[in-house]
């Protein structure tokens, strides 16, 4: 197959019919096929002396090259194709392409000739620009003389149209570039190929649309597929891989054995509505003026087209970080939940714990309470009988009613405290004074004690020990270690101490620590003490020391024991200080 082609094929659209072409042959699977390509290149050169010169160059090439058919693409090539047949591929039957109706017409090839017919109107360029300008008014047309001699001749009724036209051939290409970068509004203008300026400057159309495209007011209505790209907005245009496939299919069928009579020449389907997406958003062009049918090159996928996977993968994530999210929420609310009625029930359970120790303690406070109470009495009685006297001496009534009074107020902080040691009251953290607690605590268990034959002492911290904390549960830590120490001695004839301490630990922590000179605590037992129910008292629940580290870790702090080197148990009890 030997394929003539009447450009340099330097140009997208010719490259785009043979790259049709090539394919189509490809995918023959009958026989393999060679293909030779020449291109003419008659947009540039021309005349008698060239034309022989190329015959002879053919002649002398294909001498001993069997050719089985020949394929013209263009009119030019058709018309050189039939000169040189007899000389060239006697009995050879030719295949056109890229031929207009006129030129088939002028032509009239005989019947060993076969192929397709483009049938391009300037009718339908019209139309197209309608589509692009609504209001049109002026088309100016851009392109080589004998194209708009084509474009004329196969439609004969330009008026008909109402379209006037201002045709700019044969200029100087910046002259070219100055009038369209100043049409009028509501103008278009349809380029059909220019291949020279009318200096003698030849352009590939391509390249010469594009300095069209960079200057141009308005919009370029083309007819090549191949002139989209280069900035045309497009229109009713020629698809060249078409024109290949369709001319090597009648190529190959004669090559198959069939005879070009029986494959007569016809027009082809090969212009189609296609637009440039590009330009039609830089003209604003919707997509719904176009003609019925268009198609849509270089559209720019949406976001989600050009990202599907990543967004559908990204949007999944997001499902399921909001499951997540959603879940860790309620997984917070029923923590929190949990908290509360922990918290709740710690409460509950100091609460009973206070209940025991106040128990325990019930016989020494309520000799602490007797002592006032009974020296009020007596106060009382002594003034009665001083004042029944006939001269009652006043300032000594004035004696009584002082001790009366601090008596009363010694009564008062006993049931102050005891009241604050049993009320009931939701854990509730506040800042207070590590030091104070301590005091409130020792002397509330001076009387316990001395009635128990103990020796207590407090050391506390010289500075201020501000911690956050539960007053009232962190008073009930200390009063356990306190009577827990007094128990483990009760059994020790003599020598019964416990020293209370309150110190700083670095900058983060206070620490209360309480030592007793007890027996101290079994080292197999140590790890055990704090456990739930876990006691070494006969008549012990086993929950105080269980309730105490609770507390402790309530306030995010620390409680421990360990034996001292010299005898005895020590708790150390550590809080973070407040900020």
């Amino acid at each position: 197959m030997l394929v003539l082609d009447q450009s340099d094929r330097r140009g997208p659209f010719y490259y785009q019919v043979f790259v049709g072409l090539r394919d189509a042959v490809s995918a023959h699977g009958h026989a393999p096929t060679t293909v030779y390509t020449e291109s003419l290149d008659l947009n540039r050169f021309g005349g008698e002396a060239y034309q022989e010169d190329f015959r002879r160059f053919l002649e002398a090439k294909y001498r001993n090259r069997p050719i089985g058919v020949v394929v013209t693409i263009g009119a030019a090539a058709l018309e050189l194709a039939l000169r040189w047949r007899p000389q060239l591929w006697p009995d050879t039957p030719i295949v056109f392409s890229l031929v207009e109706e006129a030129d088939f017409k002028r032509l009239q090839p005989p019947a060993y000739v076969t192929g397709g017919i483009v049938n391009l109107k300037l009718k339908d360029a019209v139309t197209a620009a309608r589509a692009v300008v609504p209001e049109l008014k002026t088309v100016v047309l851009v392109g080589a003389d004998w194209e708009r001699q084509v474009l004329f001749r196969n439609w004969n009724d330009q008026a008909a149209a109402g379209i006037p036209g201002l045709e700019i051939i044969g200029r100087p290409m910046p002259e070219i570039v100055e009038r369209v970068a100043a049409l009028p509004d509501h103008s278009a203008i349809i380029y059909t190929g220019l291949y020279s300026d009318g200096k003698g400057d030849y352009y590939p159309p391509s390249d010469a649309l594009s300095f069209l495209a960079a200057k141009a007011n308005r919009p370029i209505v083309v007819a090549a597929e191949t002139f989209l790209e280069p900035g045309g907005i497009g229109g009713f245009v020629i698809v060249p891989s078409l024109i290949g496939a369709e001319a090597a299919g009648r190529a190959l069928r004669i090559l198959d054995g069939e005879t070009p009579e029986s494959l007569p020449p016809s027009v082809i389907d090969v212009v189609k509505p296609i637009f440039n997406w590009r330009q039609m958003q830089h003209w604003n062009v919707s997509e719904a003026s176009l003609p019925k049918g268009s198609e849509v090159h270089f559209r720019e996928p949406s976001f989600l087209e050009k990202y599907r996977w990543r967004a559908v993968a990204l949007a999944m994530a997001l499902l399921v970080q909001t499951a997540l999210i959603a879940f860790l929420l309620h997984e917070r609310h029923m923590r929190r939940s949990a908290e509360v009625e922990a918290r709740s029930r710690l409460s509950e359970l100091a609460h009973i714990n206070r209940q025991a120790t106040a128990g325990e303690l019930s016989s020494s406070i309520a000799h602490e309470l007797n002592q006032p109470l009974g020296s009020i009495l007596t106060n009382a009685e002594s003034a009665e009988l001083i004042l029944a006297s006939p001269t009652p001496d006043l300032q000594e009534v004035r004696e009584i009613i002082s001790d009366i009074k601090r008596d009363d107020l010694r009564a008062s902080e006993v049931i102050r405290r005891m009241r604050s040691l049993l009320k009931r009251a939701p854990f509730e953290k506040k800042e207070i004074d590590l030091n104070q607690t301590m005091r409130e605590a020792f002397d509330f268990l001076k009387l316990q004690a001395s009635t128990r034959n103990v020796a207590i002492y407090l050391q506390t911290s010289p500075q201020t020990l501000r911690v956050k904390g539960d007053p009232v549960q962190l008073q009930q830590v200390i009063l356990n270690l306190v009577v827990n120490s007094m128990d483990a001695m009760a059994k020790m004839p003599y020598g019964r101490t416990i020293i209370g301490r309150t110190e700083v630990n670095g900058d983060a922590s206070a620490v209360i620590s309480i030592c007793d000179s007890g027996p101290g605590i079994p080292q197999d037992r140590l790890n055990d003490i704090f456990d739930p129910f876990f006691t070494t008292k006969e008549q012990g629940m086993g929950i105080g020391l269980s309730i105490a580290r609770t507390i402790v870790l309530a306030h995010s702090g620390q409680l421990w024991a360990e034996n001292q080197s010299g005898g005895g148990a020590v708790f150390h009890l550590s809080l973070p200080l407040a900020a």
